[in-house]
């Protein structure tokens, strides 16, 4: 009897997951979207709306089509995507356009968010290949290169990304078992480095006046030393907080996020409390929290390195992000620019971290492929030697 096809495949809790995710989204930006559908965007709210409604739904497809391919074929396609990702980015550093790459007439992405996503899974098979070769002295070091070269490129227009890349990439490496030795040294030297940047950001950064430096240091300034009499969009993220308390006023409700024109992606998430409470919080978080577990499981059921590593690295990359993002809201962390995923106003962020959500449920399937034949195979083993016992008359007994 012949399967149905399962338009569904992979994991069914990372389906929910990521099915309220977007449907959480829908809600927040059409309630957020008016200021800077006029003021940033020219144009109306609901013609804004819709074209995130198009993104979301082409997202859902991009998953679906992954999910249906093996995994194995992205080590080479990624491959390709990445090096691209990396002129993309190089291009965008010599045009001097910031983030963005402009394709006239057709669109406008970010090489960055399409460099997150392929970097991780070319790094895991970069891992996965290591693993299957002798130990080296520099394997290391090798690994490390796409990863620096991708940050080099991504932080003069994007330093939160280029953190939460080289976060989980570092990560990737430990989760792989790469000279565990060396990636301890080399995390002491990181937070060092890291450390002393930012000291030298909040003290004299201001002086210092080269690319964006100066944004830099006043958003790190602005957060260790708020002025609460300053209409910034980092204030009134905070007000709309406050105003939320634990159940909220209110889909739609919202007087802070028709105020700001961050309010549909940075700051998305304090409008979520403002208008739905603390309570609509910690339901996002336990979202994200179980997106993180579902991918640990499916990471740890996996047979093969690669796959494995994939999963680890996407489901790495997108819990952090969420957390930052919501952080950031709560004025946790300074303000970083980095979108709440899947939640977030759509565009090239919502769509490629959708390939990257179409990735780990591609592994799933083939786990759930792979335990379904062992299954099938124990079962037959077992039926045979039944049928071996009937016919034996020596394990007849006679009555």
């Amino acid at each position: 009897m012949k399967r149905k096809l399962n338009i569904l495949a992979g994991d069914k809790a990372l389906w929910v997951i990521f099915f309220l995710l977007s449907g959480i989204s829908l809600v927040a930006v059409y309630s957020t979207i008016g200021l800077s559908a006029i003021r940033e965007l020219n144009s109306t709210p609901m013609r804004i709306f819709c074209r995130h409604l198009l993104f979301v739904l082409a997202t859902w497809g991009a998953v679906i089509l992954v999910s249906h391919i093996n995994y194995r074929y992205f080590a080479k396609i990624f491959k390709w995507i990445f090096l691209l990702s990396l002129v993309a980015l190089l291009i965008v550093m010599i045009m001097g356009t910031e983030r963005w790459l402009v394709i006239p007439h057709v669109m406008r992405f970010e090489p960055s968010e399409i460099a997150k996503v392929s970097l991780l899974i070319f790094l895991a098979y970069n891992i996965a290949l290591s693993q299957s070769r002798p130990p080296q002295e520099n394997t290391f070091y090798m690994l490390l290169v796409p990863v620096v070269v991708t940050c080099i490129l991504v932080v003069p227009a994007n330093l939160s990304t280029g953190i939460l890349i080289f976060a989980a990439s570092y990560l990737m490496l430990f989760f792989g078992n790469v000279d565990r030795k060396k990636w301890w040294r080399g995390l002491l030297i990181v937070l060092l480095v890291g450390a002393g940047t930012f000291l030298i950001f909040y003290l004299v950064g201001s002086n210092i006046q080269a690319g964006r430096i100066p944004t830099w240091t006043h958003r790190l300034q602005s957060w260790f030393n708020p002025n609460p009499d300053e209409l910034t969009q980092e204030n009134m993220a905070r007000m709309a907080v406050a105003r939320g308390g634990f159940l909220g006023n209110g889909i739609g409700t919202t007087i802070h996020g028709r105020l700001m024109t961050q309010a549909h992606n940075d700051f998305i998430f304090s409008i979520i409390i403002e208008e739905a409470g603390l309570l609509a919080a910690i339901v996002i978080f336990a979202l994200y929290a179980w997106f993180y577990f579902r991918c640990i499981r499916i990471a740890s059921a996996c047979q093969g390195s690669f796959g494995s590593l994939c999963v680890a690295g996407i489901g790495t990359l997108i819990f952090l992000q969420a957390i930052v993002n919501m952080s950031v809201a709560v004025g946790v962390l300074p303000v970083t620019g980095q979108t709440l995923p899947f939640i977030s106003y759509g565009g090239s962020a919502y769509l490629f971290l959708g390939t990257g959500l179409g990735v780990i449920q591609s592994v799933a399937f083939d786990n759930k492929k792979k335990a379904r034949q062992a299954q099938q195979v124990a079962e037959q083993q077992a039926e045979t030697t039944d049928n071996k016992q009937d016919i034996n008359p020596q394990n007849n007994q006679q009555p």
